[in-house]
C-alpha cells in the first residue's frame, strides 16, 4: 500500500511539474504576450477606448458562449458605447493560468482565465471565466483576431 501512495505522488508531482512547463514553453513569447494582455487591459480598465482599439485586428471573431459570434466593427461599437457610459467594470488577468503557445508563421495562443468585477445593487460582483486569445503578429504590431470565451 505504501508503494502504490509514493508512485501515486511521484505520478501527480511528475504531471503537475510537466503540466507548469508546458505553460511557459517559450519564457520569451510568454512574456510579450503577458505584457500585451497587461497593456491592451489597463486601456480596458480605464477606458481608453483609442489605445484600448488597437489591440484588436480588424479581422476579428468574438466566440462568446452566452452572446454567440461577433465581429470586429460590432465589438467596437459596444466598447466605445460601454466605455463611454463610464461605469466600474474592471478585469484583471488569473496569472497562474496562463498558456501560451506559439503559432508558427503566425503568432500565438493565449489560454487564460480572467476575473471581471463591477458593483451590483451597492456590492462587487465578481465572475472568472475562461478565454482563448488567437494573438497575429503584424506589421503594426501583435493584434488579437479571435476570441474565445467560455464558462460564463
Amino acid at each position: 500500500m505504501f508503494r502504490k501512495l509514493v508512485f501515486a505522488f511521484v505520478l501527480l508531482t511528475a504531471t503537475a511539474q510537466s503540466s507548469t512547463a508546458q505553460k511557459v514553453k517559450d519564457a520569451e513569447l510568454f512574456n510579450i504576450i503577458y505584457k500585451l494582455d497587461s497593456a491592451c487591459f489597463k486601456a480596458f480598465n480605464e477606458k481608453n477606448f483609442e489605445v484600448f482599439k488597437n489591440y484588436f485586428d480588424t479581422t476579428l471573431e468574438f466566440y462568446h458562449d452566452r452572446t454567440g459570434l461577433t465581429y470586429y466593427a460590432d465589438n467596437m461599437k459596444i466598447f466605445k458605447t460601454s466605455f463611454s457610459k463610464g461605469g466600474d467594470l474592471t478585469r484583471v488577468l488569473v496569472g497562474e493560468t496562463m498558456e501560451v503557445y506559439p503559432v508558427p508563421g503566425f503568432g500565438a495562443v493565449q489560454i487564460a482565465q480572467h476575473l471581471f468585477c463591477h458593483t451590483e445593487n451597492g456590492k462587487q460582483d465578481c465572475g472568472t471565466f475562461k478565454f482563448i486569445h488567437v494573438w497575429k503578429k503584424t506589421e503594426k504590431g501583435w493584434k488579437i483576431t479571435r476570441i474565445i470565451s467560455v464558462d460564463h
